[in-house]
């Protein structure tokens, strides 16, 4: 099947500032590579080339990578005044067998960009201690069964990359509408759609990475670990 990726940047990334007061977070370099291009580089590398961008804050710094890529970009309008989930509600005609993903990250695993999915759901890393992230709980088939938005100590850390089907992006457009257009939804993560809103039109599944296999860049702190040129 043809994979495509949507890959998200519109954020202002306002808890790296002030890095990111001239500079669009995707675009901070770790180890002189922007991190969207480590991204981008590491779809196309697995095969992966209809790639597009949502852009928003400080979009026309993302103008480069059109040409030197060969990606698309669709801009967010909403970004400054809507979560994450105006963005792929202005991508959703790009949606398909899709990889979505966050540009402000990491990935030094190439195997864990799937190619070969039949089930939607969430790249994973299992924990034992206490992280405020959204923590999943996994059956023994690897399905979703319930997630924990403010953390917990034990169950699969969700990252933000993620694969969907057709049939279930097929759903998820359709909602997206339903929800951001329709019911103003403007202060939830797209994430929220399937996991959240409607749970029962979807079943997700963990797909389950090593800790080290993608880096997300939260923070300034976050930051300064991986490249020494911040401290």
């Amino acid at each position: 099947m043809a994979i495509n990726a949507i890959i998200m940047a519109a954020g202002k990334g306002e808890r790296l500032r002030p890095l990111t007061e001239t500079t669009p977070k995707p675009l901070i370099e770790i180890h002189g590579t922007p991190m969207i291009e480590n991204i981008i580089f590491s779809l196309k590398q697995k095969g992966v080339n209809d790639i597009t961008i949502v852009t928003g804050y400080l979009k026309d710094k993302f103008e480069y990578l059109k040409d030197k890529y060969q990606i698309n970009i669709i801009n967010n309008p909403d970004y400054d005044k809507a979560n994450n989930i105006s963005s792929l509600y202005y991508a959703k005609e790009k949606l398909g067998d899709t990889i979505i993903l966050d540009g402000d990250q990491i990935i030094n695993n190439l195997d864990i960009i799937k190619l070969d999915f039949t089930k939607s759901g969430y790249v994973c890393v299992p924990i034992n201690t206490f992280k405020r992230e959204w923590i999943l709980s996994l059956d023994k088939n690897n399905k979703i069964i319930s997630c924990l938005r403010d953390g917990g100590d034990h169950g699969y850390e969700l990252k933000s990359l993620s694969f969907w089907t057709k049939e279930d992006t097929t759903k998820l457009k359709q909602l997206l509408v339903q929800e951001y257009e329709n019911k103003g939804r403007a202060n939830v993560y797209w994430d929220d759609v399937a996991m959240f809103l409607h749970p029962d039109k979807f079943e997700l599944y963990g797909y389950i990475i090593k800790e080290n296999d993608i880096e997300e860049i939260d923070s300034l702190e976050e930051l300064q670990a991986i490249d020494e040129r911040y401290r």
